[in-house]
């Protein structure tokens, strides 16, 4: 297996292997809160840092469990563990800002079953990564993740002030819009060899 450089792994997380736009992973806030980017943005960057816990929790576990040849319980205590992150998020958020906390609605607790922060737990286990490529894989998951939710979420708000034909709007077009994203960046498929 060929070891894969912290930039190489960083750059098609963020881009070429992007959780939302290329694997189609987390795509419910992603047509959920792109509205504005006002709220996109913290969601995103509450998701980077459950992500962030739910890849370090994971690879700490990953040795305990496999040390103690229960690897099968690996799924059980990613999910416990990432609901437990949502938690501190959430509680953070509601006590700094209720108001964000009331925009957010839904889509705050939904970060625990949000599949792209169980991804990046699971193939970072399953690629076999050290702590150092499990950190970055998940921080470019993330920085990813939101750049994604920060793009839809300008398009959207550019699309308001368009004449659009009524036939268009709403889902239809947000889907539109989140596949011409998903195109653009699929050509960087190729970045990184």
């Amino acid at each position: 297996m060929v070891r894969e450089s912290l930039g190489q792994i960083l750059l098609s997380t963020i881009l070429s292997g992007n959780f939302v736009l290329a694997m189609f992973l987390g795509m419910c806030p992603f047509l959920g809160v792109t509205h504005s980017v006002s709220l996109a943005f913290p969601l995103g960057l509450a998701t980077t840092f459950v992500i962030v816990i739910a890849s370090l929790s994971a690879y700490v576990l990953n040795i305990i469990l496999s040390m103690l040849h229960l690897e099968f319980l690996r799924l059980i205590c990613y999910i416990v563990v990432i609901a437990s992150a949502v938690q501190l998020v959430e509680m953070f958020v509601k006590k700094r800002s209720p108001a964000l906390f009331r925009a957010m609605g839904i889509y705050l607790p939904l970060i625990t079953t949000n599949c792209a922060v169980l991804g990046v737990a699971l193939f970072q286990t399953a690629r076999d990564y050290d702590f150092a490529q499990s950190m970055t894989f998940a921080l470019g998951g993330g920085a990813g993740f939101t750049l994604a939710l920060v793009m839809l979420a300008s398009v959207r708000e550019r699309v308001q002030l368009s004449n659009v034909p009524d036939m268009m709007q709403g889902t239809a077009l947000t889907l539109m819009l989140a596949g011409i994203l998903s195109l653009g960046f699929m050509g960087f498929a190729g970045l990184g060899g």
